[in-house]
């Protein structure tokens, strides 16, 4: 099956549902699932079907309005309680990922300010921030890829973990994306498989041969022996919650990739648009990590690998100290050696800025 590479359309609102990629099937099948209820939307999230930080906030926003589409409330007062319950339950299914909270909370702020209009308003602008939350998307990702594409050198040879391409946000992807920006330079791409539900080997393998960039697929433990060739001339991989002083949680194994980086001296980049950031949270110890069910770990393609019933440890992100990010990269510009201070200093000057602006 032959993808559509960084033009993929993770997520889109079409005949009143929404349509989701899902991702559990690629790349054997390209198939959109649809979503009409929050309910779908929260199965979706929970299960995988969606994915990655982003377009798990883009298809949250769409999941609170969907929650209360067919709200009976007759007061903004009563609906505004509606939607609060809505933006609860989808909070609930997936707990590290800061993109989805950063929407739910768009969401209901958009609900309390016009909370004094009549109920039909507030669901028809409800929608309207979901769909601008999508569009946005599109545009923070290019803006970031462009950003990030000028660190990538003529003849470069990058290594990426899990999926931080299209199908991990609305439609061009964060760390695929400084590539798919910096195409023309790059001699090729190792790609992790990511272990266990290998988002590597079936997602991102997927999205750079179908954008025509030159992908060596590899199994988790062999990125130091391809590093310790000399051969990596930078890691690229995104995020799911940044705390403020730079601490980042991304998949299982990316710490790993990062202290490796450190000891070859490889620059190690962060791609992530600036609703990742979580400033509530000082270091990344305050980050809550996902356990995800133990047969991740115990079966492949729904087939034991190891004692049926064996304990598991099976955590989906890991925190890499920002000490060890040499830069990350966002809409809103490189934070080069992030810290508290550039990171704070950062943000507040891309409020004054529009979406996706660089």
């Amino acid at each position: 099956m032959k993808g559509t590479g960084m033009c993929v359309e993770t997520i889109r609102w079409k005949n009143g549902n929404v349509e989701l990629v899902d991702q559990r099937l690629l790349p054997a099948r390209l198939r959109y699932v649809r979503c009409g209820t929050l309910k779908d939307i929260y199965e979706a999230i929970t299960k995988m079907k969606v994915r990655g930080a982003p377009a798990i906030g883009v298809a949250g926003a769409y999941g609170v309005y969907l929650g209360v589409r067919g709200s009976k409330a007759s007061s903004g007062e009563g609906f505004l309680k509606d939607v609060k319950k809505a933006v609860a339950e989808l909070a609930g299914s997936r707990p590290t990922a800061r993109n989805l909270f950063w929407a739910l909370e768009r969401m209901e702020r958009v609900a309390v300010r016009n909370s004094g209009r009549g109920v039909g308003t507030i669901k028809k602008m409800l929608l309207k921030e979901a769909h601008d939350i999508l569009r946005e998307d599109d545009r923070i990702c290019r803006a970031l890829g462009r950003n990030g594409a000028v660190l990538i050198r003529r003849g470069s040879t990058l290594l990426t973990h899990c999926n931080a391409g299209g199908l991990a946000t609305a439609s061009y992807g964060t760390a695929l994306g400084v590539m798919y920006s910096s195409k023309g330079r790059i001699k090729k791409v190792y790609v992790d498989e990511t272990r266990p539900v290998l988002q590597g080997a079936r997602l991102t393998a997927w999205e750079l041969t179908s954008a025509g960039i030159p992908a060596v697929l590899i199994t988790d433990n062999m990125a130091a022996s391809v590093m310790a060739t000399g051969e990596i001339d930078a890691v690229i991989v995104g995020a799911d919650r940044i705390a403020a002083n730079g601490d980042t949680a991304n998949k299982i194994g990316t710490y790993n990739l990062a202290v490796l980086c450190a000891y070859h001296k490889v620059p190690f980049y962060v791609a992530a648009p600036a609703s990742t950031f979580d400033l509530s949270t000082r270091t990344g110890r305050g980050i809550k990590i996902e356990q995800r069910h133990p047969d991740e770990v115990r079966k492949i393609c729904g087939k034991h690998i190891s004692v049926p019933g064996i304990d598991v440890h099976n955590p989906s992100f890991d925190v890499t100290p920002a000490k060890l990010i040499t830069a990350i990269i966002t809409e809103l510009g490189l934070i080069k050696r992030p810290d508290a201070e550039k990171i704070k200093r950062t943000l507040a000057a891309g409020r004054e800025k529009k979406p996706g602006k660089a």
